[in-house]
This record gives structure tokens, C-alpha cells and sequence, in this order.
């Protein structure tokens, strides 16, 4: 606008300098620089990214612990061995459900691999939303559940294992090692298999509880 003023009989119009376009933009651009730097910058959930890395371990430790859990399973259940001993109307046979031990182990094992698989789908949720307590709390209760059940299954089957390899004397238990060397073969390699889920299982439950205390 133009201002006037009366002086003397005369008038004088005062008339604001004429913006350049060049001085527009220049105030523009140290407008926006100022107010980006006055913005708070966008700030990410605290420990995202490393619960998102526990989310995906603890996915890969289950294939590995399915992996561990059927091949014990598959080899125990698909244990037999025959001697051939005189004829075929007379011999000595070793199967693995000769042992109730053994039935049992196979089970367990079989169970603790449905459960594996059921509980991937979990395992991605948890690193979708890493954030889900809830989650992580069942899949830890499970997970102990689980991990109690095939221990005692290896266990079991290692005492029995053991027996096949050594004997006991002080029971007149006779070691059958000797002769049935390939059944040996194979139950020992699934206990050993069994115990490297169990030592799997032990991880997955310590990750799971380091993800819930850290907050």
C-alpha cells in the first residue's frame, strides 16, 4: 500500500519498494530449510531391528530343530535287523518296537515334529510384529513343554542304547551290539539325533526369554 502524508499544502505518496522474484524464492528457500531443521526427526521403535533379527534366528532354529526331530523319528521307526541264523524258519529279528522304550521315543519325536510345524507359522508373526509379548510367551511354554517331552524320550532310549552296547553283568543282560551291529547303528545315530533337537530346543527357549525381558 502507499502511505501519504499532507506537508505544507503538499502531497507525498510513498511507494514500498518493488520484491523481486529472485528475493521471493531466495526467502522461500531459507523459510523451508528453517523449518526442516525445527521438524523432530521420525523416530523408530526402540530395539526393532533387534528383535526382528531374534524373530528370524528363532525361525531358522526351528527348521533346524524339525529337521533334527524327524530324522530321529524316521530313523528309530525304520530300525530292524535280521540274522540270519540257520535257516529261515529260525532266526533272530530286532526291531525297534520290540522295546516299548523305543515306541515311545518314536512317538515323541513325531509329535515334537507336527508341533515344529504349527509353530512356524507363529515364528513369522513374531518377526512381522516383533513387538507380540503374547506370543513369544506361548511359543516359551510350548517350547519347555516340547523340549521336557523329547528329552525324556532320549533319555530313555540312551539307557536302553547303552545296555545294547555294554551289557550289565550284575543282571545277566548280555550285550547284542556284537551281533546286531546295524540296529545299534541306527538307534544310537537317532538318540544322538533327538539330543542335538533337545540342545535346539534349550535355544529357542533362552531366546524367546532374553526377548521378553528386554523391553
Amino acid at each position: 500500500m502507499a502511505d501519504s502524508s499532507t506537508r505544507a499544502g503538499e502531497t507525498t505518496i510513498n511507494v514500498p519498494p518493488h520484491e523481486s522474484k529472485s528475493t521471493k524464492s531466495k526467502n522461500h528457500a531459507i523459510y523451508t530449510s528453517i523449518t526442516k531443521a525445527t521438524d523432530p526427526p521420525h523416530v523408530q521403535p526402540a530395539g526393532r531391528g533387534w528383535r526382528r533379527g531374534v524373530g528370524i534366528f528363532d525361525f531358522i532354529l526351528r527348521i533346524c530343530a524339525l529337521v533334527a526331530a524327524l530324522a530321529a523319528a524316521t530313523t528309530m521307526g525304520t530300525t530292524d535287523e535280521t540274522l540270519p541264523f540257520f535257516t529261515q524258519f529260525f532266526q533272530f529279528q530286532a526291531e525297534y518296537d520290540d522295546l516299548p522304550t523305543f515306541t515311545f521315543f518314536v512317538v515323541a519325536h513325531a509329535i515334537a515334529s507336527g508341533y515344529l510345524v504349527l509353530s512356524l507359522p507363529f515364528s513369522i508373526v513374531g518377526i512381522v510384529r516383533p513387538h507380540a509379548r503374547g506370543l513369544k510367551l506361548l511359543l516359551i511354554i510350548s517350547d519347555t513343554v516340547v523340549l521336557t517331552f523329547i528329552t525324556s524320550a532320549a533319555a530313555a532310549a540312551a539307557a536302553i542304547v547303552y545296555l545294547a552296547h555294554n551289557g550289565n553283568s550284575n543282571t545277566n543282560w548280555l550285550a547284542i551290539c556284537q551281533q546286531f551291529t546295524n540296529f545299534c547303528q541306527r538307534v544310537s545315530g537317532a538318540v544322538v539325533a533327538s539330543f542335538i533337537a533337545a540342545v535346539i530346543f534349550i535355544f529357542l527357549v533362552l531366546l524367546s526369554a532374553v526377548a521378553l525381558s528386554r523391553r
